[in-house]
């Protein structure tokens, strides 16, 4: 994909673009949990996502400040467990049903933020949501899955915090780097045997992962960064709530993972909430950092 060409795409055709690589990458992954197991995955993901980010950045460090080297930590502790915890999640719910459970992350902390009462009407509506996935097939037949996709989502709302926090205290994308080398480390101790097996037994899935991380991490962020440029940061919120739907999509197309009638309204209920909320706080101190934090999963 050419300069030329991707500035001619508009806007929410970058940011659509985004999710939908994010979303096929971890379908992908998925397709590998066999040969690698579930968090291997994320470990190879991660090691070969960050040591790429980490050559193209090449982050100076040298002067940072004990406050800088913190949030850079804290930013990787949120990103290491966020990886590894939804694709364990992967291993035993459907993508569709595990996205939909963390989306509740970044949901929750917007609705704590919000000082209108009409978005208790949106917080009702995620309930809904989140009630229809107990019932729900996944849920019943999966517990452990369904937590595992829970911790995923308190890990991405600790993201969005800290993400903030290291992007106002560090210039550019260094501490981004450094922090996925820290997700890196933060995997290693779960998943690198079964990693390194999976390698030994079958080198190629080297490229396959390699393919996983550029599709899941590369990819989407420069597209992201490329699309909030040229469009509000409201809007990039609001297409960001299809991200449950895309990677049920994904799931469907590339796992043939179907989802039950319960699971489908859960995750509409669940993508209607964040439509909402993100629209009702377009007037909020908050909506530019709240709309522009990128979908990392």
């Amino acid at each position: 994909m050419t300069n030329a060409l991707v500035n001619r795409l508009p806007a929410p055709v970058l940011a659509l673009a985004a999710m939908v690589s994010v979303q096929i990458g971890a379908a992908i992954a998925k397709t590998r949990f066999d040969d690698v197991g579930s968090v291997g995955a994320a470990t190879l993901r991660l090691v070969i996502g960050a040591i790429v980010l980490a050559l193209v950045v090449r982050p100076r460090v040298r002067h940072w400040t004990r406050a800088q080297w913190l949030g850079a930590i804290g930013l990787g502790l949120a990103l290491g467990g966020m990886n590894v915890f939804i694709y364990v999640a992967f291993a035993s719910i459907p993508i569709g049903v595990a996205v939909t459970i963390e989306f509740l992350g970044p949901l929750a902390l917007s609705l704590v933020h919000t000082r209108r009462w009409r978005d208790v009407t949106w917080a009702v509506l995620a309930l809904a949501g989140v009630v229809l996935l107990g019932v729900g097939p996944a849920a019943v037949t999966a517990v452990g899955g369904v937590v595992f996709a829970v911790l995923a989502a308190a890990c991405w709302a600790g993201y969005i915090v800290m993400n903030r926090h290291v992007g106002a205290a560090i210039p550019g994308v260094d501490g981004l780097a450094v922090s996925m080398l820290v997700a890196m480390v933060v995997a290693l101790p779960f998943g690198l045997r079964s990693a390194v097996d999976g390698v030994v037994r079958e080198p190629v899935l080297l490229v396959v992962f390699g393919a996983v991380a550029v599709l899941s991490s590369v990819l989407p962020y420069a597209l992201e960064m490329l699309a909030l440029r040229r469009m509000p940061t409201r809007v990039f919120g609001v297409l960001q709530s299809l991200g449950p739907a895309i990677a049920a999509l994904a799931g469907l197309a590339i796992l043939h993972e179907g989802l039950a009638p319960l699971e489908i309204v859960a995750l509409a209920c669940v993508t209607a909430a964040s439509v909402g909320v993100t629209l009702s706080a377009r007037r909020g101190r908050g909506v530019r950092s709240e709309g522009a934090d990128p979908v990392p999963s």
